[in-house]
């Protein structure tokens, strides 16, 4: 088997395409491929699995891997790790469902773990370390199949989600899983329990808080650098029937971003169940404009409200209040007490309500629209920044109002989060201040000649992260993406010796997420990186 992937390794080009003329990274004889078959790790090596998974969402990046794992169980995960061990260059990347957006799952000349295929089944279980229910998930499940299993048969619920849903569990806690209920119950990664991971020294571990505790904080929020993450347990709770949807305009960013805080430090639990917002252009462009705000088309958005003189940017703040049926008349009061202490334009009000099924899979309709008009499957250079309080003003000045003025087809999100309610043993990089934003610029442009060079796009990014340097802005990317080990350095800044360390303990060789850019095979990690 070494041999066999050696000799696929070395038919590969320097930049991870195929020297041969087949289009495959992996393709060979028929012979190879029942070796690897043999070896009971569902591998795929044929053209059109490897190139599925020499890409992602992002469109940016292209790595061919050797050959596609399909595990049905952790052993099989620790299987394939071990096998890449004994090769002086394989690793492995798991990939959930491909919505990395700078090749952050891939693994040029490696071995991708396909982690939708991986088992066994969601079970409902006894939550010993918080004392109530909980789901034991297998890393591979989508978030949309968590919240469909927990409603539909049991009317239970996580109550920290992402916007989409259409990722894996074990992805979004890799990462973080930020949405507009973090702000009260804290992001994904404090919303868990238990892990079970396969390390990079392919050993199966059982992981808490109480129990293999760094090795649990290390994964949560570690980028993939540690572990694979083949089963969480999340708490549950009873889940809500209904959602007052609302979304409120404001054509000055000091009184939006004032709102905004005041509404996710305020210690009233009935306030607000979820706090977003996003900045868009004043103007008719139907992408970017005002028709991006109404929630319903028999209340359309009216232009003769906005104030005169406002200017090119206008900011919606998005809030959500939870109910059941027999609150309805309470819910109402509540919005009202709420709204009638912000500062937005009086009549640029919008109010729906939703099933909290509905409203938690709302960004499915956005993906609906996308796959209808071909933006879905063109490139997405998304960039995601945590910005500090301090600077969100004169961020807002410099991006929204500058470099971004005219739109990105797409969601500007902006809205604040609590540094409080992250766990700092976790492996998150954030902004030093309490209070922080969520920047995420989710374009959705068609491609390109249609649509704007995905180079170009991709130099934006780089001005408004150049912005935020020359500028001093404490923030950190989201997602983060460096090239370099100063760069990464200064991402993780005094938390970089223990993530280096955290590295040399559970990934001595370096073999996982090598699409993150910050170890190789041939420079694990060392204290000549510190």
């Amino acid at each position: 088997m070494i041999a066999y992937l050696d000799q696929q390794q070395q038919r590969l080009a320097p930049d991870g395409e195929p020297e041969n003329s087949t289009g495959s990274a992996a393709s060979g004889p028929d012979g190879d491929s029942a070796v690897l078959r043999s070896l009971d790790l569902h591998p795929a090596t044929d053209p059109a699995a490897v190139s599925a998974a020499a890409e992602d969402f992002g469109g940016i990046v292209r790595a061919p891997p050797v050959a596609v794992i399909r595990p049905a169980t952790a052993d099989d995960v620790a299987a394939a790790i071990r096998l890449a061990a004994h090769s002086p260059r394989l690793t492995v990347a798991a990939r959930g469902n491909g919505h990395s957006v700078n090749g952050q799952a891939m693994a040029a000349g490696g071995l991708v773990l396909d982690m939708r295929y991986l088992g066994p089944t969601m079970e409902l279980v006894r939550d010993a370390a918080r004392g109530g229910t909980a789901v034991d998930v297998p890393g591979g499940a989508l978030w949309e199949e968590v919240l469909e299993w927990g409603v539909r048969r049991h009317g239970m619920a996580p109550t920290s989600w992402t916007d989409y849903l259409g990722l894996t569990v074990g992805g979004t806690l890799s990462n973080g899983g930020i949405s507009g209920q973090a702000f009260r119950h804290g992001p994904q990664i404090s919303n868990v329990t238990e892990l079970e991971v396969v390390t990079g020294n392919g050993e199966r571990v059982v992981c808490s808080a109480a129990a293999n505790s760094d090795l649990f904080f290390a994964v949560l929020g570690g980028l993939g650098q540690f572990g694979v993450i083949t089963r969480a347990r999340i708490p549950l709770h009873p889940a809500p029937q209904m959602v007052k949807w609302i979304r409120v305009v404001y054509n000055r960013f000091e009184d939006y971003s004032r709102d905004a805080e005041w509404l996710v430090t305020r210690a009233d639990p009935d306030a607000c169940d979820y706090v977003e917002g996003f900045a868009f252009v004043n103007s008719d462009d139907p992408a970017d404009g005002w028709s991006s705000v109404p929630l319903s088309p028999v209340s359309p958005f009216d232009p003769a409200l906005i104030p005169a003189g406002s200017g090119p940017v206008l900011y919606c703040l998005e809030v959500a209040l939870h109910f059941n049926h027999a609150e309805r008349d309470t819910v109402d009061q509540r919005a009202g007490e709420v709204l009638r202490r912000l500062r937005y334009i009086r009549g640029l009000e919008f109010t729906v309500e939703a099933t909290y099924v509905d409203f938690l899979s709302r960004v499915k309709r956005v993906e609906e629209a996308a796959r209808a008009n071909g933006s879905w499957a063109a490139p997405h250079p998304w960039l995601n920044i945590l910005v500090a309080s301090s600077n969100i003003v004169d961020f807002d000045r410099n991006v929204f109002n500058r470099i971004l003025k005219d739109g990105i087809d797409g969601p500007m999100l902006v809205y604040p989060l609590l540094r409080s309610k992250w766990d700092p043993r976790t492996s998150v990089a954030l902004p030093e201040s309490e209070i922080f934003y969520l920047v995420a610029l989710l374009r959705f442009s068609r491609g390109y000649p249609d649509g704007p060079a995905a180079a170009e796009l991709v130099a934006q990014n780089r001005e408004i992260v150049d912005c935020c340097r020359s500028n001093g802005y404490d923030f950190k990317l989201y997602l983060p993406h460096y090239q370099s080990d100063a760069d990464w350095a200064v991402h993780f800044g005094r938390h970089w010796p223990r993530f280096v360390d955290r590295k040399a303990r559970y990934d001595r060789l370096a073999i996982l997420a090598p699409g993150q850019k910050l170890f190789s095979r041939s420079r694990p990690p060392s204290p000549a990186l510190l």
